[in-house]
């Protein structure tokens, strides 16, 4: 399910959301049963995952973000979709925010990528603890990506030993990017960041320990994998 593209948006987001994910699936060997658009902000999404309930779809991926989607997943759950023997939900925006605003009883059993986890690891528990101490909650990927990146300019400019924009740029171009949020990082010609995703199932109530905890990690993407190659892209560096 996605919102349908706004004239200020045009055909992005959702819709390059849609058709990206439809390629994969169909690439990995697996069917699109259907797809269907809801208006951005509505309170009803009832007829909506009815529709998706009907296709016989194993997976209902949700396109769209922020409280639509918490609203789709809530629904979801009070429509009987998930749970046992329902469909599974896979969150294509989702962050962890998110899953801590929607609680573990909604949620659990969904399906998402995420480049980052808090409790990944020593590392991602220092980092992530000291950005719960400021701000009260756990980082989401987006919060790890701006740390990651502001770090490695800052490494990248001490190694070119001048704050010069071009050379900076081809000085981070060559080094490789591993710090407390991102493994196994590089940057393409054309600006890509290339890293590590992560594959996570939202844990049952029954399965979290500790607060924040809300992941089982299944699978390690490598970054090569996750995102478009330099090739597939169509763009390149001016």
């Amino acid at each position: 399910m996605s919102p349908p593209a706004s004239r200020a948006s045009g055909y992005t987001f959702g819709h390059t959301l849609e058709e990206q994910t439809s390629k994969v699936v169909q690439a990995a060997g697996g069917r699109v049963l259907g797809s269907v658009r809801h208006p951005i902000g509505t309170d009803d999404f009832s007829s909506f995952l009815l529709r998706a309930q009907a296709s016989g779809a194993k997976v209902i991926a949700l396109a769209n973000g922020g409280t639509d989607t918490i609203n789709s997943i809530k629904q979801a759950r009070e429509f009987g979709l998930t749970g046992p023997g329902g469909a599974v939900l896979a969150g294509l925006t989702m962050f962890i925010t998110d899953i801590h605003g929607l609680g573990l009883e909604a949620a659990q059993g969904m399906l998402l990528t995420t480049s980052f986890y808090w409790d990944r690891d020593e590392k991602s528990r220092e980092w992530a603890k000291k950005f719960f101490a400021i701000t009260g909650k756990m980082p989401t990927m987006v919060h790890a990506g701006v740390y990651s990146g502001v770090h490695h300019y800052l490494e990248a400019a001490k190694a070119a030993g001048t704050d010069d924009g071009p050379t900076v740029a081809k000085k981070m171009r060559e080094l490789p990017i591993n710090d407390m949020t991102v493994q196994n990082g590089s940057i393409l010609p054309n600006g890509r960041v290339l890293q590590d995703m992560y594959l996570v199932r939202v844990k049952a109530p029954s399965a979290s320990t500790k607060p924040w905890d809300y992941y089982e990690v299944l699978s390690t993407i490598p970054g090569k994998d996750a995102f478009m190659s330099y090739e597939e892209s169509g763009c390149r560096p001016s």
